[in-house]
């Protein structure tokens, strides 16, 4: 195990990429366009890590649940604002 990468805090992929300018730097849009790939990405790697042992990554996952909650959050705001999503 001391020749694998560190997992990140879970804490540091609550909060999703500004997904305005993840999806409008992107040529074509498709819907596995995720502002909260990183947190998905760690969840995925702690279970690797774990023998795929899902208590041992339960903070991992509650981080992915807290962003895609606060993306979904935002992007309702900013359609009820009338800003319209590249998407």
């Amino acid at each position: 195990m001391s020749s694998e990468t560190p997992l990140p805090s879970p804490q540091q992929n609550v909060k999703p990429k500004d997904y305005y300018a993840k999806f409008s730097a992107r040529k074509t849009y498709t819907e596995y366009t995720d502002p909260c790939e990183e947190a998905s990405k760690a969840s995925l790697a702690c279970m690797d890590q774990n023998g795929h042992n899902r208590d041992k990554c339960m903070a991992y996952f509650q981080a992915y649940r807290d962003c895609k909650r606060a993306w979904i959050d935002e992007r309702r705001a900013d359609r009820q604002r009338g800003r319209q999503t590249p998407i």
